[in-house]
């Protein structure tokens, strides 16, 4: 028996972006953004569009959101707008992250008790009070945070990742509109992408894999192989930018049922310690992963052939391999400042991690 659940509203097409207001209703709301937004014309755009129903503003998003600014952030949504009704959350994963750990109120209104919620034994608990609303607007084709119900929280200070997922942590809408990513910038969009192409393969090497996110998956991973190297040459191509904008919406669909697995579980430590962006983070290991699970069971390994096209498990790594070495993404750790000699303690301790748990190993192929 298998399940395929996703309760969030999608509108997508290019001026999708219009139909905000229709979904937004009589109800009152805070934009959370990132800081171009404004020179960029968005931020008035959705004011105009919105009226007296937007009643606040945030930009001061940065990437891999931190407890430093999320905490002070948390304060004013909650001391000053803890009467707006729906969050907009219109950027990056990490603006829609950040988006999600404003949602719900603690019964103090600060953002120390939802750490100790993130570091409780019972962390999915669900916090007590009405939680906002969310509509994620992603202005990127990667992190699939529009459709899925986790953000990831960083402290840079401790060395520490915590992850929320929480029943109210699913946006109720995501609108992706093409159009809203033709100035993303060449790096952004090599990054956002191969997080995309990260989410696709590891629904499919994955205990929890289903046949409905199989089929998203390899009809995602197909796409983006054909065209992120056409984009990178013509970022300003916006058929190009849609059509990546549904692979990704089709990777963030495929695990928002299986979660991801042991590329991610390795990134994170690489993302803390060696600065490394999260796309390339968990994307450069991916043709030694394949490596690992080629040989899992026998539908993995034709729903990997029939992504790369090719006629053996050794094609297909090579295919991904290629793939990345042709994008400028080295798949040596050496190059990221992991040493060769601590690739398999890394594998060890990452397959020990929620995520890494996930991966569909074959027992010969495990590191010891």
């Amino acid at each position: 028996m298998w399940h395929y659940q996703n309760p969030v509203d999608i509108h997508a097409g290019r001026g999708a972006l219009d139909g905000l207001s229709a979904l937004l209703g009589n109800r009152r709301a805070i934009l959370i953004t990132f800081p171009e937004a404004a020179s960029l014309g968005i931020n008035q755009r959705l004011a105009d569009l919105l009226g007296e129903r937007l009643l606040a503003i945030e930009s001061d998003v940065q990437p891999n959101p931190d407890v430093s600014w999320l905490r002070p952030m948390y304060q004013r949504v909650w001391q000053h707008y803890a009467d707006a009704d729906c969050i907009i959350a219109l950027g990056g994963g990490s603006v829609i992250d950040c988006a999600k750990a404003m949602l719900a109120p603690t019964p103090s209104r600060t953002f120390d008790e939802l750490l100790t919620l993130l570091t409780s034994t019972d962390s999915s608990a669900p916090l007590r009070g009405q939680a906002k609303t969310l509509i994620a607007i992603p202005t990127t084709a990667g992190t699939g945070s529009e459709v899925t119900p986790w953000a990831t929280i960083w402290d840079q200070q401790a060395a520490r990742k915590y992850s929320l997922h929480q029943p109210w942590s699913w946006p109720e809408a995501a609108i992706i509109d093409a159009d809203l990513m033709v100035t993303l910038p060449r790096a952004s969009t090599l990054a956002s992408g191969l997080d995309a192409l990260s989410h696709a393969l590891e629904s499919l090497w994955n205990i929890h894999r289903n046949p409905v996110s199989a089929t998203l998956a390899v009809t995602a991973a197909r796409e983006i192989i054909a065209t992120l190297p056409r984009l990178l040459a013509n970022l300003d191509d916006v058929t190009l930018r849609e059509r990546m904008a549904v692979a990704a919406l089709q990777a963030g669909l495929a695990f928002s049922n299986t979660r991801t697995a042991l590329a991610h579980s390795l990134s994170y430590d690489i993302t803390l310690q060696q600065g490394v962006a999260h796309g390339i983070a968990c994307s450069f290991s991916l043709p030694r992963i394949m490596e690992m699970a080629v040989g899992a069971d026998a539908e993995l390994d034709a729903l990997l052939l029939r992504i790369f096209d090719a006629t053996s498990a050794g094609n297909a790594v090579q295919h991904l391999r290629d793939f990345l070495e042709n994008l400028g993404v080295s798949t040596d750790p050496a190059d990221y400042g992991l040493a060769e000699a601590d690739w398999d303690g890394r594998i060890d301790q990452a397959l020990q991690g929620p995520r890494g748990r996930n991966f569909i190993i074959p027992g010969d192929k495990h590191p010891n």
